[in-house]
């Protein structure tokens, strides 16, 4: 097996042993109860904390950012875990204050301590981004690093976050991967690993300006041999092959992609490079005034905004999925969450499904389309929880919250 550039929770026997756990639970909350949405996020960290059932786990988290309507306390999270877990989690609404550390200080091995919202302190805030060197002289860093002989780092959705609360112990503890950070990075490495000729990348849904980045990146590195493009990734790349997709749809991408321009000269670029390789809709589905229309590309309907893929694109990527050796899925197809809208994201996501080929997933309207479709890890090979973090990971970004472990590990006993 090759050796990992960091140290796993198999390195160690950590029963009985203090621990300070990083997870990121971050997760969508109805601003009027309170009440969490979505906690898939909760049930990927659960592997981990079974496996430190028996040291004593003190976790450090985070909910939103400041000035945002979800930006709220973590007792909830707690409650929510605890029932999850079938085991107490015990909230404290502090992260260094006396009473906090005297409740870590009094912990027994099975028990589980979670901190208030790490964010709401202004150190974890103001001095992201900082050297390390000032995020060890922090209040965060002091004061716990005394209370725990291993940290370890589970948020890979935060990853690329370089937080006080995410690499500011990497030269106080030895620093370890927990079980979900572990899985992501060799998940993740091992699609770039896949030797074969037929690499395909599945890029839809509305955030064409981190899609095209990372299409581009990896198509420059060889890790993709073909991109079948859906949504407003697809429609920026029409626009930049000479397509006029009408002034409805132009309004749509302007209004949901960031640096618009920009983004669609990159795209006009790829196209110069690697033409051959980006696949694009021949077909669309539009709304007309309520009503389904089927049109094709060389019949396009600028005065309706293009909801979906039709029957010709979807029989067009077809065949290329089927004779795939690896798939990176990211993005719907369109419009998935109205039901007249859903056939291409369907047809695309269960095709992924049935491929014989090494599967990874990721994004949030990705998951959230393959939870509607009632399709999980055992279809796919890998899903990711990372949003911006994948998309970073897959751009070949800094990832702060791995390069830290790195750190660590050379500190604290690697090569």
């Amino acid at each position: 097996m090759t050796q990992l550039p960091f140290f796993t929770l198999n390195d160690f026997d950590l029963a009985g042993k203090s621990i300070l756990l990083r997870i990121d639970i971050n997760s969508p909350i109805d601003p009027k109860t309170g009440n969490i949405l979505d906690d898939s996020r909760f049930r990927a960290h659960q592997e981990t904390i079974d496996a430190l059932s028996k040291s004593k786990v003190t976790i450090l988290a985070h909910q939103s950012r400041p000035g945002k309507n979800d930006f709220v306390s973590l007792r909830a999270h707690a409650s929510h875990l605890s029932n999850m877990l079938k085991r107490r989690v015990k909230f404290l609404n502090g992260v260094f204050d006396d009473q906090t550390l005297e409740e870590i200080d009094a912990s027994e091995p099975g028990d589980i301590l979670m901190l208030e919202n790490t964010r709401f302190f202004s150190e974890e805030v103001v001095l992201a981004e900082e050297k390390l060197e000032v995020m060890k002289k922090t209040h965060i860093v002091r004061n716990l690093a005394s209370r725990a002989e291993y940290f370890v780092n589970d948020a890979f959705a935060a990853a690329h976050r370089s937080n006080v609360t995410l690499v500011g112990f990497s030269e106080m503890m030895p620093n370890i991967a927990g079980k979900l950070m572990e899985n992501e990075i060799l998940g993740i490495e091992r699609f770039f690993a896949i030797k074969g000729r037929n690499r395909i990348g599945i890029f839809g849904g509305a955030k064409a300006d981190d899609s095209i980045k990372i299409i581009g990146k990896m198509l420059k590195e060889g890790k993709l041999d073909k991109v079948m493009t859906g949504g407003l990734v697809g429609h920026v790349f029409l626009s930049a092959n000479g397509m006029d997709l009408g002034k409805k749809n132009e309004e749509v991408l302007r209004k949901e992609v960031s640096n618009y321009d920009a983004v669609l000269k990159e795209a006009e670029i790829l196209l110069g490079g690697y033409g051959d390789s980006i696949l694009m809709p021949i077909d669309f589905l539009g709304n007309e005034n309520g009503k389904v229309k089927h049109y094709k590309i060389d019949d396009f309907r600028r005065d309706l905004p293009a909801m979906d893929i039709g029957v010709d694109t979807i029989a067009s990527y077809a065949s290329q999925i089927k004779n795939s050796d690896a798939i990176m899925l990211n993005g719907p197809m369109g419009v998935f969450e109205l039901e007249e809208f859903t056939a291409g994201t369907e047809e695309i996501f269960s095709m992924v499904a049935k491929s014989s080929g090494y599967k990874v997933a990721g994004g949030g309207h990705t998951l959230a389309a393959l939870e509607k479709m009632g399709i999980n890890g055992s279809d796919i090979d890998h899903i990711s929880t990372g949003g911006g973090a994948l998309i970073s990971y897959l751009a070949g970004e800094p990832m702060p919250g791995i390069e830290s472990l790195m750190v660590s590990k050379k500190k604290f006993g690697g090569e």
